[in-house]
């Protein structure tokens, strides 16, 4: 029961940063930005609940907001 949830859980977060590196990609920065401030509180949470490190979480967020601001 809990595997399956953490699972989803984890798939809805990957989903989410790769909606942040696709905009990268495409060069839509407000696009890109928006997916962002989506994509920080789930990181948040899923650190908060044991699914991923803090470190990792905050890597994370940071590469995410240095690859924006490098556009």
């Amino acid at each position: 029961m809990r595997r399956t949830r953490n699972v989803g859980d984890r798939s809805m977060m990957r989903t989410c940063i790769k909606k942040v590196y696709y905009a990268i990609a495409a060069g839509d920065k407000a696009a890109a930005e928006s997916a962002y401030k989506e994509a920080c509180p789930v990181i948040d949470h899923m650190a908060g609940k044991g699914l991923i490190h803090l470190n990792k979480a905050s890597r994370h967020k940071s590469r995410l907001n240095s690859n924006i601001r490098a556009m």
